[in-house]
């Protein structure tokens, strides 16, 4: 079953039932706003993002609750603000947060530990599968490509499934990436207002060449 959700407007809206505004959270009727109390919603308190263990205990604990979205406008897409929940509820989970916040600092630490492990055995594996790939890369760049294609929540190619599974067409992308911006002109084009489509086409010639020298075997 789907959540309630309540919509955070960037615009000002007004109620279609009591013309209350502007408001600051909504809730869509058949494409009209309505105020939180009209939605019989208004006796919930808001509990913003960020504590997964509050939100969690605070969702379990209230009979009803929903879910607050904004949109953004650069992402194209609705994400979420925090929770509307009873305010008793809240108070309960509040409450249960803090009896075991130890036992759960020390579970983020054990967790924290264990990632950075892994980062560091993937960081090698994927240096290791440049330096297959192209046995003429300097050791150093290898080294930064791999440390910074798959830094933990950048979003970059090392990040992705394809990456993880040290892809052939992912590793090369990482590479190419690199000098693309620390072999040529690229970033300095950018700054000239040269778009990116036309930037890379333009240099793509020189980067295919350091990429085949770097394919070839060391002597």
């Amino acid at each position: 079953m789907d959540p309630l959700v309540v919509v955070e407007p960037l615009k000002q809206r007004h109620c279609a039932e009591c013309r209350r505004g502007p408001l600051q959270r909504m809730v869509l009727e058949y494409e009209a706003p309505r105020c939180l109390d009209c939605a019989d919603l208004g006796h919930l308190v808001f509990l913003p993002r960020g504590n997964a263990a509050l939100t969690r205990r605070a969702r379990e604990a209230s009979s009803l609750w929903a879910v607050v979205v904004r949109h953004n406008k650069r992402r194209t897409r609705y994400e979420r603000q925090g929770l509307l929940v009873e305010e008793a509820a809240l108070v309960r989970a509040e409450a249960a947060c803090l009896a075991d916040a130890d036992v759960r600092a020390r579970r983020r630490e054990r967790d924290a530990a264990r990632r950075a492990a892994e980062d560091v055995r993937f960081t090698g594996r994927l240096t290791a599968e440049i330096l297959r790939l192209f046995p003429s890369c300097p050791l150093d760049r290898a080294l930064d490509v791999a440390a910074h294609t798959s830094a933990r929540g950048s979003g970059r190619v090392g990040r992705t499934a394809a990456g993880r599974a040290l892809d052939e067409g992912a590793v090369t992308a990482a590479v190419r990436a690199s000098v693309r911006h620390l072999d040529t002109p690229y970033d300095a084009l950018l700054m000239q207002g040269v778009p990116r489509h036309e930037a890379r086409a333009r240099l793509a010639p020189a980067i295919e060449a350091v990429l085949a020298a770097w394919r070839v075997e060391r002597s």
